[in-house]
């Protein structure tokens, strides 16, 4: 190739080899500095989308670890209050236990007390963690974390709705429990007091309750009146009728509360018939007209009307024989009053029956009584039949029940905490996976995207001696035509 001054080929060469050098020792730098590979599309397209497909997919899973961790705590939240509800069944069943022994003597209305607003309490505690009626977690909870090959498998699946999850006393089977003795309901009482959101009484009629029974040994007719409000929301709730009917008759040892079958039901071991009215046919408390004499202690029924005879009655029991004397003259009042006079010691009393015409003679323990002659205080003469108490209505039967209900309780509860469990562990599987998929795909996308920095560092170096040789080269290209000037001396 010629020389000439027009066009230096060999300085072209040169200019043209260092820009190239100067690009690559640009792009080896701009690799070292910010850590990539690819810094941009033109670096590695193909990389790049597929470098970009993991980024995306770590991302996903770094927020589904998060959605489950969050999901953790909101079951650990759950089992919390499961472990509480546990010892509060627990502390019921000791309660049940107390009161279901015959050897009891203190009052059982004290433990029950404590027995209801445990039950309460219980409904709170569900309320709270969301396994209640109604709860947070009355649903099919799905928790999404990711990573799966279709949208289903990529979330957590936790059943925690439908009533065998909901662990308040009424998903439980203990919200009409007590502790106290047994209850009698009134025959032919059709109205159920645990109706949800029912009222009673609401256009401020009253309901009066008559009870014929013993006090300070003596036999009394007591009236307990529950009275209602005016107008469709002025009513009484179930809990608003059962307060006051007991502010009114605990101090005759009497207790009001609500049956399994949600009817009204008075116990005690105090001797009573009851006996009830009402002008509100609407929103009664109990159907009117019903009666009950108390089917919680012995008892026998006498005459329906009571007649004055020339009677002798003989009562015996563990602890002794007593015997009365009536005559022609004897009322009902007297007869009465005469008959406890000489058994109240030994825990037989006589009350008046509900339509307080006749006599109805009741003990807590088992007793025998007779009569030499009939059409007076009992219908018979001789040894007369004497009622056990139901199984329902015996001071023990309500705490036995109790206990049936709470183990029954204990039962579905470790099956709720079981299903929750399960949760948890379903959850805690899916994050390890979840952590796992999240260093494999960085390590992936680190390979295709990140800088080898040892590969680039000795291209920086080669590109740094090729630039030197580049412009030492340079300079003697564009010096070579100052040759051609010699040829003119």
């Amino acid at each position: 190739m010629s020389i000439s001054f027009q066009t230096n080929y060999a300085s072209l060469v040169a200019a043209n080899n260092l820009n190239i050098i100067s690009a690559n020792q640009t792009k080896t730098i701009q690799q070292l500095t910010s850590g990539y590979r690819i810094n941009q599309s033109g670096d590695d397209a193909a990389g790049l989308a597929i470098a970009n497909k993991y980024l995306s997919s770590v991302a996903e899973l770094t927020q589904g670890v998060l959605n489950g961790n969050n999901g953790v705590s909101q079951l650990q939240i759950a089992d919390g209050g499961l472990n509480n509800i546990t010892t509060i069944l627990n502390r019921l069943k000791t309660l049940a236990t107390e009161s279901a022994s015959t050897t009891f003597s203190g009052d059982r209305s004290n433990i029950n007390t404590e027995y209801q607003q445990l039950v309460n309490e219980v409904t709170q505690q569900a309320s709270n963690i969301g396994l209640a009626a109604n709860g947070t977690y009355n649903v099919v909870n799905q928790v999404y974390i990711g990573g799966g090959n279709t949208s289903i498998n990529a979330q957590v699946t936790i059943d925690l709705s439908g009533a065998q999850n909901q662990v308040d006393a009424t998903g439980l089977g203990i919200a009409n429990t007590s502790v106290l003795g047994g209850g009698t309901e009134l025959t032919g009482n059709t109205i159920r007091l645990d109706a949800p959101g029912k009222t009673f009484l609401s256009s401020a009629a009253s309901q009066t309750f008559t009870f014929n029974l013993i006090h300070n040994n003596s036999a009394e007719s007591v009236t307990a009146t529950v009275t209602g409000g005016a107008g469709a929301t002025g009513g009484l709730t179930q809990a608003q009728v059962l307060t006051s009917l007991n502010s009114q008759l605990s101090s005759y040892g009497i207790n009001a509360s609500v049956g399994s079958d949600g009817q009204l039901s008075f116990g005690g071991s105090t001797a009573f018939t009851v006996s009830t009215t009402t002008t509100d046919t609407t929103d009664q408390i109990a159907t009117t007209a019903t009666t009950a004499s108390n089917n919680g202690v012995y008892s026998t029924a006498g005459q329906a009307t009571y007649a004055g005879v020339a009677e002798n009655l003989t009562f015996q029991n563990g602890q002794g024989t007593a015997t009365v004397a009536l005559t022609t003259s004897d009322t009902l009042t007297s007869a009465l009053a005469k008959i406890n006079a000489s058994t109240s010691s030994l825990g037989i009393y006589a009350v008046e029956n509900a339509a307080q015409t006749g006599i109805s003679i009741q003990s807590a323990s088992s007793f025998t009584a007779s009569s030499d002659t009939a059409a007076g205080t009992f219908t018979a003469a001789g040894a007369q039949t004497i009622t056990a108490p139901t199984t329902s209505s015996t001071a023990t039967g309500n705490a036995l029940a109790a206990i049936t209900a709470i183990n029954t309780a204990l039962a579905q509860l470790g099956q709720v905490q079981s299903r929750v469990g399960a949760g948890e562990n379903k959850l805690g599987y899916a994050i390890g996976l979840a952590n796992s998929q999240i260093t494999n795909y960085d390590a992936t996308e680190s390979g295709i995207k990140d800088t080898d920095v040892a590969a680039a560092a000795a291209n920086l170096t080669k590109a740094q001696v090729l630039q030197q040789a580049s412009v030492a080269a340079l300079a003697q290209a564009n010096s070579a035509p100052q040759a051609l000037l010699k040829l003119f001396q």
